[in-house]
């Protein structure tokens, strides 16, 4: 049995920080409380050299008994966590300084970004299940942070749906168990094709469900709009964003590694349920008023682009990097838009960002950016992304659904437009004083830092792409 520690330097850098953390602050006076924020970005900063070097030489490895794999996928699965918990770290140091929990949050995100991290490389369902356990519980308590009715609400929510679906998630481990007598991939590689179809189909249905509530897939996305309204805005920015990754990455290794063989037709699945969940956040976000119920019915249609990459997962080598790149610019480009909206938290509605350009041009700019980014305009990451993904279905037989994405793509144009016109409108000048009441400079540094990487990911694409190809391994 490879036990290499060596292996899990980013995982263990975020919840030994944690632990140092919740007790330091024990300790701490409130007004030095922002000590565990400058650890929490060490232990991300820390994660991140240790993943450039873990790729830079190649050490690619299963440990524990092969619970969990270091490849490309969890390599650059790992350097998109870490850098957008990075980037969470600096657009929340104005929401929680001087807070009489702010020990609690940064340890809560330190341990929610773990789980998010032991998603990426789970290659064994139970380390599958306890990961998803450890990303989701601390989301619940972070959602309720500032334990208001709002947020309260969402917090609620957030935790009866993960709950259910996570007691969905544990029958379909058992369910898959009970068909292959094994939980690590590689063993269910190779029983799943002689084992019953039922047995399997039900399984597989039951730990997808899980995964899609951590990637707020229809039809398990009903907490998405709820939790980032009633949330503070940097949490809204994390559940619309980390979850994803290490639910979409999760998903991808299972399909590609597990289930291969099998007769369920799960690509099919997952392209209805990608066509599904697209249209859906597309057409709920059409007339939405609230910035933050925009960007979370925005960030449902953006599921459904990336679950293409799911759908084609064993018919085309396109896929993974497709899958990969495409999360990468998502998060850069989501994180600057939430940036900007709490770098302006009196701007609740698009009506409060007319004027925008005039009063702040430079997060106008980054706005700007971000929207046309989302909707996949070069010379973005995302319009990379999108390229990748949708060259990726077409190659794998989904044509169809690639032709429904685009059509979705065009669309969304409407809704991110009804921001982005506001923007460079007179507006009356008592309102908009208020409206464009900054919280600090932490948040605009973080906004413009995305932006800029949002566009760099899009220049740089052709040195960034070759670091998602590598085999996953088994």
């Amino acid at each position: 049995m490879n036990e290499n520690l060596a292996a899990l330097v980013p995982e263990l850098a975020l919840l030994g920080t944690a632990v140092i953390g919740l007790l330091a602050g024990s300790w701490l006076p409130r007004r030095q409380q922002w000590i565990i924020a400058v650890l929490a970005a060490a232990a991300c900063a820390a994660g991140l050299v240790a993943t450039g070097v873990t790729m830079a030489t190649d050490r690619e490895q299963t440990v524990f008994a092969d619970v969990f794999a270091v490849d490309t996928a969890t390599g650059f699965g790992r350097l998109t966590v870490l850098g957008a918990l990075l980037l969470i770290v600096g657009m929340s140091v104005e929401t929680v300084h001087g807070h009489k929990r702010e020990t609690e949050y940064w340890v809560l995100l330190l341990l929610t970004g773990a789980g998010t991290l032991a998603l990426i490389g789970a290659n064994d369902l139970l380390t599958l299940f306890a990961a998803y356990l450890l990303a989701s519980i601390p989301a619940y308590a972070l959602a309720a942070y500032a334990k208001d009715a709002r947020g309260t609400e969402a917090a609620l929510k957030y935790y009866l749906m993960g709950a259910l679906l996570g007691t969905a998630m544990l029958a379909g481990t058992a369910l898959l168990y009970a068909a292959g007598h094994a939980t690590l991939y590689r063993e269910l590689n190779s029983a799943l094709p002689a084992a019953a179809y039922g047995l399997v189909a039900v399984g597989l249905v039951g730990v997808l469900a899980g995964l899609l509530f951590k990637a707020g897939a229809a039809p398990a996305h009903f907490w998405v709009p709820d939790v980032t309204e009633g949330a503070p805005t940097p949490v809204a920015a994390y559940v619309t964003t980390l979850p994803k990754i290490g639910g979409l990455i999760a998903g991808f290794r299972l399909l590609h590694q597990a289930l291969p063989g099998t007769d369920v037709n799960w690509p099919l699945l997952l392209a209805v349920i990608a066509a599904v969940t697209m249209t859906l956040g597309n057409l709920a976000a059409f007339f939405q008023s609230s910035v933050t119920r925009l960007l979370a019915y925005s960030t449902i249609s953006q599921v459904g682009y990336l679950l293409m990459a799911l759908a084609v997962a064993t018919r085309t080598d396109l896929a993974q990097k497709s899958l990969l790149f495409y999360l990468a610019a998502y998060a850069a480009t989501n994180l600057a838009a939430f940036a900007v909206v709490t770098e302006l938290p009196h701007a609740r509605t698009l009506g409060d960002y007319r004027g925008l350009a005039r009063r702040h041009p430079g997060l106008a700019a980054v706005l700007v950016v971000c929207l046309l980014g989302l909707v996949g305009t070069p010379p973005t990451g995302v319009f990379l992304g999108k390229l990748e993904i949708f060259s990726a279905a077409v190659d794998g037989g989904l044509t169809w659904l690639a032709a429904l994405a685009v059509a979705n793509t065009v669309a969304s144009l409407f809704y991110y437009l009804r921001w982005l016109a506001p923007l460079f409108r007179l507006a009356p000048a008592e309102p908009s004083a208020r409206a464009f009441a900054v919280s600090g400079r932490w948040s605009a540094a973080t906004a413009y830092t995305a932006g800029a990487a949002s566009l760099l990911l899009g220049i740089a694409g052709g040195a960034v792409l070759p670091l998602t190809t590598g085999p996953l391994l088994p």
